[in-house]
């Protein structure tokens, strides 16, 4: 959600940076609707100042002996005119609140305009491989080696599924399980949440009501905000866990993630970039959020991404970090890295970390906020992101990347204490 006071008080500004998204902004019936608001909200204070200063002379009066019927009668219809202003106030709250919530985030100053061409690699790190033998995609190496079904995934979802076996389903394991001692390690609390979410969860995090038709919706009332659905992301629900709370300052930053199968309507399409796991309905993913405050976000937004690249450096894989252009980032997030994994059979990197700042936009949303220690006011908080890491793409990468002559593959070191000490996938 916007911040209504900085349009207030810089409209040009706001509307600059959300055409960098691609967004056109007009703010004119939202300011229109709030001036209203303000002014209603005006006339009931100065009604109710009236109402209190003579309720307060009614005593007097009565004592005095002086008739005070005209005076209840007067207030009467004074207490109409102030419900009748509230009502209004209402109307127009819900309106610019509306309207406010079907506009994306403000990207931050320092992001260019524009889509994918304009995005910025800011470090690369490894050399692509070279193999001294014909190299195989993942889809066929996957398949000889029996460790993915694609066809039997079919045969049980339809396209967009497949199902793990054997020493694949031990490598998925290892992988979510190096990704979650890993975090276990750097202090950030597990959660296992719900993988039904309600409507609210996905209006907090920013995805509704816009991306509503892109989730599984489990229920049928023609009213979504009384159904529930699957959660496409898992930072769905951690950004939602203290909604309507007020967080104390010294437990800043909160530090979580969570191990879920994410559930996304988009598919995989025929396009041979996007065949095997590259895109499908179903994958497993473990996420990290981080509510900051906001004079530390962006130090919190480093450690994210470090965080995410170091978990690939660490599997000894080629991949690089992109700074996406401000028409790149996803509508509620105002900057967004990608750790881009190198797929060698595709000749291009896949992203496998969308590492992102909120600043308060979700917080809004959800009103989730923190107390100021030394002034006792409340703020809202900032909320952040990471993929670490999404597996559909990192395990076709270990599968290229240390592919060997006989069609066996190399199991990375760090995932051999994971896989029970097996060294090979043959």
């Amino acid at each position: 959600m916007l911040d209504l006071k900085k349009i207030r008080d810089n409209k040009e500004k706001m509307t600059e940076l959300l055409a960098r998204k691609g967004f056109k902004a007009d703010f004119d019936e939202i300011l229109s609707l709030d001036e209203k608001r303000r002014s209603a909200i005006s006339e009931v204070e100065k009604l109710k100042a009236e109402r209190n200063k003579v309720s307060a002379e009614i005593p007097a009066l009565k004592k005095q002996g002086k008739p005070v019927d005209n005076i209840f009668a007067e207030m009467r219809a004074l207490g109409e005119k102030i419900a009748e202003l509230d009502r209004t106030t209402n109307e127009l709250d819900e309106k610019v609140f509306d309207l406010l919530s079907r506009m994306p985030n403000v990207p931050d100053e320092d992001l260019v305009g524009g889509e994918k061409e304009n995005n910025q690699v800011i470090k690369v790190v490894g050399s692509k491989p070279e193999f001294s033998f014909p190299m195989q995609n993942h889809v066929d190496l996957c398949t000889k080696l029996g460790i993915i079904d694609y066809n039997r995934g079919t045969k049980l979802s339809g396209g967009g599924f497949w199902l793990y076996r054997g020493d694949g389903a031990k490598l998925e394991w290892a992988l979510l399980n190096f990704f979650i001692s890993e975090h276990l390690k750097d202090g950030y609390e597990f959660i296992l949440p719900p993988h039904q979410l309600g409507y609210n969860c996905g209006f907090g995090a920013g995805q509704f009501p816009k991306f509503s038709d892109e989730v599984y919706w489990l229920d049928c009332d023609e009213d979504r905000k009384r159904n529930r659905f699957m959660l496409p992301t898992a930072e769905t629900a951690l950004v939602n866990m203290y909604s309507g709370e007020i967080i104390d300052e010294s437990k800043l930053p909160m530090k979580f993630f969570a191990y879920t199968p994410c559930y996304r309507k988009e598919a995989g399409s025929y396009r041979a970039e996007e065949r095997g796991m590259i895109r499908g309905h179903q994958f497993n993913k473990v996420e990290m959020v981080q509510y900051a405050h906001p004079d530390h976000s962006k130090e919190s937004f480093e450690e994210l991404v470090n965080k995410a690249a170091s978990l690939i450096e660490k599997l000894g894989l080629h991949f690089r970090i992109s700074k996406l252009a401000a028409g790149d980032c996803s509508a509620s997030m105002a900057r967004t890295y990608d750790i881009e994994v190198w797929i060698p059979s595709m000749g291009i990197y896949k992203e496998v970390s969308s590492v992102s700042n909120a600043n308060d936009y979700q917080a809004r949303r959800n009103n989730t906020r923190y107390r100021d220690s030394k002034t006792g006011k409340t703020a809202y908080v900032h909320t952040l992101n990471g993929s670490g890491l999404a597996t559909s793409r990192v395990f076709p990468a270990i599968i290229e990347q240390y592919q060997n002559a006989d069609g066996s593959i190399t199991v990375p070191e760090v995932l051999v204490p994971f896989m029970g000490g097996q060294t090979v996938i043959k």
